[in-house]
């Protein structure tokens, strides 16, 4: 009997030596599925970070802001608007900011032409814009002897106008004329009479129904391969500061999932930004930003990249970089390998 007793005890033990084993091996993998998190007493580290406009596509990075996700990482985010992709890449190149935001098919010819710069993660992808109009504009052929207004010539805008009306036989019959400003501004500027059209982003579409415009054309008819918002840094960054960019790239991952879980919050930070109040409104820009085009994994898609090239060449780039000089998986590799994005979306992300 003793001796039964002696061996169930040693059983016992046995089994709960184990399982303090297995919960031991455990637990580190639970603490390393987030390795970028600031370590206690760390100091925070500035970064300074730029958006191309002030658009419904950044709705990650305004609230991973206001909501302090980046505070977590050891990062005082310090974000700046500066128009238009070209001054953002030159912004970049001279080290005055560590990440542009922007969407990436506005940048990809300029690093394609060899401005200093690579894409490390993208977000969101799929082409948004729809082209407004004024309300006695119905159709692509009402434009006749009228004008688009876009921000700068060069600019991703004025380029997927140019490859509208291109497709439609309307190039010599429609003036893009370029007035600058951001999207709401060109909005103004339509309402105003000064320009016909102009090509926007929710939810400047939702409040232009409300204002009795017309979407006459939805751009992703044209499909044309689009990485939108995505984060870029430089190429110094890049090399002296790995673990910067990869901590920047883990939180942005983490307000994708943020922005999903918490869509109240999101869209108040939407709101702060775009000065808007109307929920319905709001929604729209949620709904196509926090659900149509999210990309979970944050992998720059690489066949997109190329594609891009070569519109790129085909509208008169000089390029001088190959696709895969213009952007770094690594990072959003790195988040798949750490466990880090299986441990924040509860599965493996594809």
């Amino acid at each position: 009997m003793k001796r039964d007793r002696s061996y169930i005890a040693w059983r016992l033990c046995t089994q709960l030596a184990n399982l303090i084993a297995i919960c031991g091996l455990m637990a580190p993998l639970t603490a390393s599925a987030n390795p970028y998190l600031a370590k206690p007493g760390e100091s925070s580290v500035t970064a300074h970070v730029s958006t191309c406009a002030n658009s419904g596509g950044f709705i990650h990075l305004y609230t991973a802001i206001d909501s302090g996700l980046f505070d977590k990482y050891g990062l005082k985010v310090d974000q700046r608007f500066i128009s238009g992709s070209a001054m953002n890449l030159a912004a970049l190149s001279a080290d005055e900011i560590q990440f542009v935001y922007c969407a990436a098919d506005g940048t990809i010819p300029g690093l394609a032409s060899g401005v200093d710069g690579k894409l490390v993660a993208s977000p969101l992808i799929g082409l948004p814009y729809v082209l407004l109009a004024q309300k006695d504009i119905k159709r692509l052929e009402d434009l006749k002897g009228k004008s688009i207004g876009v921000s700068k010539a060069g600019d991703l805008d004025d380029r997927l106008m140019k490859t509208l009306l291109k497709k439609y036989n309307l190039t010599a019959d429609v003036q893009i004329r370029p007035i600058g400003g951001s999207q709401s501004e060109r909005y103004s500027a339509m309402m105003g009479g000064i320009i016909q059209a102009a090509p926007v982003t929710p939810p400047l579409n939702a409040l232009g129904k409300k204002d009795g415009l017309n979407n006459i054309y939805n751009l992703k008819d044209l499909n044309l391969p689009f990485i939108y918002s995505s984060v870029h840094a430089s190429s110094k960054l890049l090399k002296e500061r790995p673990p910067l960019v990869q901590r920047f790239v883990a939180a942005m991952a983490e307000s994708v999932y943020f922005v999903e879980k918490n869509p109240d919050k999101a869209k108040a930070s939407l709101s702060k930004v775009l000065k808007i109040s109307e929920p319905e409104i709001l929604q729209s820009a949620y709904e196509a930003y926090a659900v149509s085009l999210i990309n979970r994994s944050m992998m720059v898609p690489a066949n997109a990249v190329a594609e891009a090239v070569d519109v790129a060449r085909e509208n008169g780039t000089n390029v001088r970089k190959k696709p895969a000089e213009l952007f770094d998986n690594s990072f959003a590799e790195q988040l798949q390998k750490s466990g880090f994005l299986k441990e924040l979306w509860g599965a493996e992300v594809r």
